[in-house]
């Protein structure tokens, strides 16, 4: 009988989403089981409040403080089951911190950084997954079921409020989330500001620019507004996580690369117009919205890589100076309007 679990998934934000399901598919299919979730700082901000769970922040950047803060923290204690969701050697070293009687890992093909010395169970290998899939599979060693795409994240008040500020309640809002942590995965933001522009004329849309206080996110939004013609709404480095949810979850669109704002979008049952070349969108798009993600990616692999997708690693990248310029304005408009006309069409078909 399994009564106690531990998950091991650190970062990033995006792959953080996706592990929620696992923990809603765990308390449902386990209602007395204990879970805790080993976690990375930034991401308890996101998640930390996820209801029936402890949570363990095991910071990356505190060095061997961080590993004897994450052993003093298991001594005493043994889990039934460790879900050890995360390959770099710095999660490998902290599992093995973590005391457990089954240890289900990546099958021999994801392992990598001796994570094979870390587990004694696998996931079954399976080509060409979704990230999501594959974390959701994880249950299945234990004799459960995956875990279906079924997202809940706690927001409060304040933090719906906060979103009310900036949404407008008789129009179209899209939220343009333009930059990840890998620069090479960002699209031009010039041709950020054109697609606003297009949305804003054309469909009067409510634009709004989010972002990290990381200083080239501020700078990509402010070129972002100021080569618009039509006004914009620059809220970057002034949300939290939280905050961001909320303004996700009330927009009508999402604006997106290869980032982890995507995945927080689509976990608040938000389209995502997602923009990628460096990455490939069927492997770690936005679940939900892989549909309407510009997929410049298998020209990208073939031009840098002289490869196809069918020939190249599946998850390989192609994130190369050059390749999201792949990636037009015009790519991004027909995505726009594919995606509004599916909307009201939708929408008729229900008043109807």
């Amino acid at each position: 009988m399994i009564k106690s679990i531990c998950i091991m998934r650190l970062s990033a934000l995006g792959d953080v989403t996706h592990v929620i399901p696992v923990v809603l598919s765990l308390q449902a299919q386990i209602p007395d089981v204990r879970i805790t979730w080993v976690i990375g700082k930034l991401e308890a901000r996101l998640v930390g409040d996820l209801p029936g769970v402890e949570f363990i922040v095991f910071d990356k950047k505190a060095g061997w403080r961080g590993y004897r803060e994450l052993w003093q923290q298991m001594r005493g204690r043994r889990f039934d089951v460790l879900l050890h969701m995360q390959v770099a050697l710095r999660a490998n070293l902290a599992a093995a911190l973590i005391p457990a009687r089954i240890r289900v890992g990546y099958d021999r093909a994801r392992s990598k950084d001796l994570h094979s010395l870390f587990i004694n169970q696998r996931i079954l290998p399976v080509p060409q997954q979704h990230v999501r899939d594959c974390l959701a599979s994880f249950l299945e060693p234990l004799g459960l079921e995956p875990a279906p795409p079924v997202w809940q994240l706690p927001l409060t008040e304040s933090d719906h409020a906060f979103a009310r500020r900036w949404l407008a309640t008789d129009r179209l809002n899209l939220v343009i989330s333009p930059c990840a942590s890998h620069t090479l995965r960002n699209w031009v933001p010039e041709r950020y500001a054109r697609l606003a522009d297009y949305a804003a004329e054309r469909y009067d849309a409510n634009v709004i620019l989010v972002g990290s206080p990381a200083p080239f996110e501020q700078e990509a939004c402010k070129r972002i507004e100021q080569a618009m013609q039509q006004p914009v709404t620059n809220i970057c480095g002034k949300d939290t996580l939280k905050q961001l949810a909320a303004l996700m979850q009330g927009a009508d669109l999402v604006v997106a690369p290869d980032t982890g704002p995507a995945h927080i979008a689509n976990a608040m049952g938000t389209d995502v117009l997602g923009v990628f070349a460096g990455s490939n969108p069927y492997r770690s798009g936005p679940y939900n919205s892989v549909q309407w993600c510009v997929n410049r990616y298998p020209e990208a692999l073939e031009k840098f890589t002289s490869k196809t997708v069918d020939e190249a690693r599946w998850g390989a990248k192609a994130e190369f100076p050059g390749a999201m310029e792949l990636i037009t304005v015009a790519d991004a408009t027909a995505m726009l309007d594919k995606w509004v006309a599916t909307k009201y069409q939708r929408a008729a078909e229900s008043q109807g």
